[in-house]
């Protein structure tokens, strides 16, 4: 099986951990690279995802849908190859299940063939800004600061109550210095955005770490 990754050196390590190094991985930077690679077959991980119409058919195009939607990645566009959505942000890859997103129920052939050969387990939820994982990890993070603003407790220890009162395999510090601040503030301006709800209304200290 050949996968071509679109993005950073980290995504292709974590699409080697998730996926095994028995396949045949490419690895592009950009579009430009990425194109010498294009055949038919070919499973495309695009973790920067601009325009979708330079994908030609008989490819399997995953789009890293977190901080927009599939629909959002698809509309005007000429699509010729088929496009299936995933959360693509750091540390959300390497799971058990594979969150998707799908443009419509005929889609869902493809990805159930599409993950039986990846070998993974796979779930589908909405099209929409923020996925569901990715949302309620950056919402906790979120609350998170709130609390560090209000001196609640050190950070430290938040970590530790959140790991041994949920279960989480992460504290919220240290699950955002997984992802990455920057990252976790763009999905949750973007969330803010998409929903117009206050809930996701950002903490002023994680924005200020966010860009210091």
């Amino acid at each position: 099986m050949e996968i071509l990754v679109i993005g950073s050196e980290l995504n292709l390590k974590e699409c080697q951990e998730k996926f095994g190094t028995e396949c045949n991985y490419q690895f592009a930077k950009n579009y430009s690279q990425a194109k010498e690679y294009f055949r038919s077959g070919l499973i495309v991980f695009d973790f920067e995802p601009d325009d979708v119409s330079i994908y030609p058919k008989d490819m399997i195009v995953f789009l890293n849908s977190v901080k927009t939607t599939l629909t959002q990645l698809a509309i005007g566009k000429e699509i010729h190859a088929s496009i299936l959505g995933f959360s693509g942000m750091p540390s959300f890859l390497n799971r058990e299940v594979l969150e998707t997103t799908i443009l419509n129920k005929e889609s869902n052939t493809t990805l159930e063939k599409t993950c039986s050969q990846l070998n993974t387990k796979y779930k589908t939820v909405e099209d929409r800004v923020g996925m569901v994982t990715p949302r309620i990890i950056c919402m906790i993070i979120n609350e998170a600061y709130f609390a560090i603003e209000e001196n609640v407790a050190s950070r430290n220890d938040i970590d530790l109550a959140m790991k041994l009162g949920t279960n989480y395999p992460y504290g919220p510090f240290e699950w955002c210095d997984k992802i990455g601040i920057k990252n976790v503030y763009e999905l949750l301006n973007a969330v803010q955005m998409y929903t117009k709800d206050d809930r996701y209304k950002i903490c002023e200290l994680l924005k200020k770490e966010a860009f210091t």
